[in-house]
């Protein structure tokens, strides 16, 4: 019944995403707009980290068979993707630059807030 519960508040957040990203004609998209709203609420404590605990570490456990769908479109796509392939892995490695010293630099603001 745990699990039932916590599918239910995940895809709740989904679907709420989804609508909000229809609401402003897809500037972003839903499942990131759910994600944050996810986010926001266990933070708040507005849900019980608990309840989505064992739903979370079965998605975590089967991470690779959400990757199946995006590489099955990479591979369809590789006309597109080998007229711009320079473009690509430049924007590919500035982009994983930019996300490691955010998160190392998040990292260390929360390391001294935490001292």
């Amino acid at each position: 019944m745990k699990m039932v519960k916590g599918i239910f508040i995940i895809l709740l957040f989904y679907f709420l995403g989804q609508a909000i990203s229809y609401l402003i004609d897809g500037f972003v998209p839903g499942n990131i707009i759910g994600m944050v709203l996810l986010f926001l609420s266990l933070y708040f404590k507005a849900v019980s980290p608990g309840s989505v605990k064992d739903v979370s570490n079965t998605f975590t456990r089967n991470m690779a068979i959400f990757f199946i769908p995006a590489g099955a479109g990479i591979l369809g796509s590789y006309g597109i993707i080998s007229k711009f392939w320079l473009s690509i892995l430049i924007v590919c490695s500035v982009s994983t630059v930019l996300v490691i010293a955010v998160v190392a630099v998040i990292q260390q603001q929360m390391e001294k807030r935490k001292k």
